[in-house]
């Protein structure tokens, strides 16, 4: 079955990526209280999800209301990200890690020759395609108070204290110290030397 095909027949179709390393299994409990967000009911992923080897993997787990529909495994490779091209839409929502993500999708490809977007909502910061964001200001990592989507990631480090939430204006993007990217997979990488094309 083609992408496409599953995207159609699964349109109420959501997913979790999870990190799997060593066959350790990385965060699990913020995955599952984002899932019974996501369908109102709790789903045990440790029932489900068994590492295949030790190696860095990423475990993308498919599920609707009713149950699991799919769980792979895949080699995971950092991306050098280091450029970002600033994309603007007041009308973008992914309240929920679904399947089909033809919008957020349709922004990657206007990256040009940049590695990365940087998504702006009603005049503020909100995510990248990939990943939560945060800027470095005045001693203090920041990350939007509104998300297009709620990350694991972000919630772990809001809850030990480590960000805190704030409207971020783009003229605050553009003047920020360094910008970190967060999400299941890179947990929280700072960029000291990026660029930023409006």
């Amino acid at each position: 079955m083609s992408e496409k095909q599953f995207l159609e027949e699964n349109s109420q179709a959501y997913f979790e990526t999870i990190k799997c390393d060593d066959e350790e299994i990385f965060n699990l409990d913020y995955h599952q209280k984002r899932i019974s967000r996501t369908i109102g009911k709790n789903i045990n992923l440790g029932e489900y999800i068994y590492p295949p080897s030790n190696k860095l993997l990423k475990c993308k787990v498919v599920y609707n209301k009713d149950e699991i529909l799919d769980i792979s495994y895949s080699p995971y490779k950092l991306r050098s990200i280091k450029s970002f091209k600033i994309v603007v839409d007041d009308n973008i929502k992914y309240t929920y890690k679904a399947v089909n993500r033809e919008d957020i999708d349709s922004f990657y490809d206007q990256k040009e020759n940049c590695d990365e977007v940087i998504i702006i909502k009603d005049g503020l910061v909100t995510d990248t395609s990939i990943a939560n964001i945060a800027i470095y200001k005045d001693g203090i990592w920041l990350t939007p108070k509104k998300p297009l989507l709620l990350g694991t990631t972000r919630h772990r480090l809001i809850q030990n204290n480590y960000i805190k939430e704030a409207d971020i204006t783009l003229d605050e993007l553009l003047n920020c110290e360094k910008l970190a990217l967060m999400n299941a997979m890179i947990d929280f990488k700072v960029i000291e030397e990026f660029k930023l094309l409006v």
